[in-house]
């Protein structure tokens, strides 16, 4: 297998270990890739399955990794180093005027912000928000990715598809909500592909932003959605995990905060025995919201991803 092949299973586990993910499914074919093979002895291949920890596979990748060559990939592919984030935060003070005079400011002060624009890509755009002013449940993720700094808009790859769906399920459009990410540009890294989760630096560089958003707004809940967007609004906590502190409620920037799993986690599980039992947990969590929120629950809401008795 390549070293462009194994950074890349490399920088998808710790994704998946960012958005709390502990296990994997390995095919014993796939694993015996990632294994020495003795000389004239072809690896074995077996039809089982194989499970291991994020961390066991991490470390293994790692282990069967080559040196790091120096201009491996064409200049045209090769990413840019990420650019120092400044110390201080911004500060400012709100406009004075209605709702949409000062999300108008707040929104043009954002996509003119120099730091944020000097960490974008060549085809990136400043990921503000979107969403009503009106909304009862405000949306939080950490950070754009690729499909949402090409787009400029939060939530629009396939986890802001599934998210999109989960919305319609609690009986709201994505227009009813609103919806943002802590960090407003997709993090930079040393790959051609793939993503990273921003650094509590680059996410507290951008936190005055999202607190002046929630400001204008005024939900009655934040949700948190996934381990890294819960750094970055609770600070870090080396113990924390997101298997004990979802569905648990918090509070940032006097509002009732709300922790679950980030989409991207759902659609990792959909390759677990039974993916039902994850989406029911978060399904859970939104149940909270909803009623927090004063939002209306059928039957059919409360019974969704429970087994059905025949």
């Amino acid at each position: 297998m390549s070293s462009v092949a194994l950074s890349a299973i490399h920088a998808e586990l710790c994704r998946l270990q960012q958005e709390g993910v502990e296990h994997v499914f390995v095919d014993e074919s796939t694993l015996s890739l990632l294994q020495p093979v003795p000389p004239q002895q072809a690896a074995p291949v077996q039809p089982a399955v194989t499970t291991g920890t994020i961390q066991e596979l991490d470390a293994l990748i790692d282990s069967k990794q080559p040196p790091t060559q120096k201009n491996a990939l064409p200049a045209s592919t090769t990413s840019r180093t990420a650019k120092p984030i400044p110390q201080q935060a911004p500060e400012f003070e709100l406009p004075d005027g209605d709702p949409d005079t000062q999300l108008a400011w707040l929104q043009d002060r954002v996509e003119n912000c120099p730091v944020c624009n000097e960490h974008l890509s060549e085809d990136g755009k400043v990921v503000f928000g979107s969403g009503s002013l009106d909304a009862a449940i405000f949306f939080c993720g950490e950070a754009p990715g690729t499909d949402e700094a090409i787009a400029g808009e939060p939530f629009v790859g396939k986890a802001g598809e599934l998210l999109t769906k989960i919305i319609q399920a609690m009986g709201l459009q994505r227009e009813q909500v609103y919806l943002a990410n802590i960090l407003k540009w997709r993090p930079e890294h040393d790959k051609s592909y793939g993503t990273r989760s921003p650094t509590i630096e680059e996410m507290n560089f951008c936190l005055p932003y999202l607190k002046a958003q929630i400001r204008i707004v005024q939900p009655k809940v934040i949700v948190a959605l996934g381990n890294s967007a819960v750094t970055g609004l609770l600070g870090p906590d080396p113990g924390r995990r997101m298997g004990s502190i979802r569905g648990t409620w918090h509070q940032f920037a006097d509002t009732p905060l709300m922790i679950t799993f980030h989409p991207a986690y759902l659609l990792a599980a959909e390759s677990d025995a039974n993916p039902n039992a994850k989406k029911r947990l978060h399904w859970e969590d939104l149940l909270q919201v909803m009623e927090k929120a004063g939002i209306p629950i059928s039957d059919r809401q409360r019974g969704f991803f429970l087994p059905r008795h025949r």
